[in-house]
């Protein structure tokens, strides 16, 4: 896996106003879990761009003034209307320690489903995952060749060594779905096959219904 270095300065002011003065400044608030202390710091935004808007999973290599470690971003915050990094926590790690990390999918190989028509949908963009830091991988591929109609790849269907996948066994990672006109084109032809057809005659061993029997005595 990539590692991208993060360069950190050491924060006195905690504050909301504090906050908000670093991003005006185009600086990311940040904290360092996973030693001794939390340690509380700033970066430059510009910094996050191969680490966030990105389909692979890094490393990140945190230096705080002069203070180095390897870690992982652990969460990151997003203002919901700019997407501006409000807020992001990394986490120390070490070759001897098992993690958990979100490793993002990727779908390869061609679904037979897609050729008649179908389309491919990938339902999870990422997977949560543990093992050990040398086990990690950029990205997970999602083999995707066998995959038809009404078929799906679900977590309970992947396997890599040295991981363990930590999303529920029937979350669904990816399906071929049926165009709304293909599936409704299919169900007026099933129930067009299932109608009798007008005029038809009636099936063997039908009794024809018979006339009521007059009632004796009566004219």
């Amino acid at each position: 896996m990539k590692t991208v270095e993060i360069i950190g300065y050491k924060r006195a002011n905690l504050g909301k106003a504090g906050s908000q003065k670093l991003r005006d400044d185009g600086l990311v608030p940040c904290v360092l879990y996973g030693g001794n202390e939390q340690v509380h710091f700033c970066s430059p935004m510009i910094l996050f761009r191969d680490l966030v808007y990105t389909n692979e999973a890094h490393f990140v290599h945190v230096n705080i003034e002069g203070e180095e470690c390897q870690a992982i971003l652990q969460e990151v915050q997003f203002h919901p209307v700019s997407e501006v990094i409000l807020h992001a926590d990394f986490l120390r790690i070490s070759e001897d320690r098992k993690i958990k990390m979100s490793i993002p999918t990727r779908l390869v190989g061609t679904a037979p489903g897609v050729s008649k028509g179908g389309t491919l949908v990938r339902k999870r963009a990422s997977l949560k995952v543990y093992g050990f830091p040398k086990d990690m991988p950029d990205h997970i591929d999602v083999n995707v060749s066998s995959l038809d109609f009404h078929h799906a790849i679900k977590v309970g269907d992947m396997k890599i060594e040295g991981l363990e996948f930590l999303d529920p066994k029937q979350a669904t990672i990816a399906a071929v779905e049926v165009p709304r006109a293909a599936k409704m084109a299919a169900d007026e032809a099933a129930a067009a096959a299932a109608a009798p057809a007008e005029g038809a005659a009636p099936a063997a061993g039908a009794k024809k219904a018979e006339a009521p029997k007059k009632e004796e005595g009566k004219k």
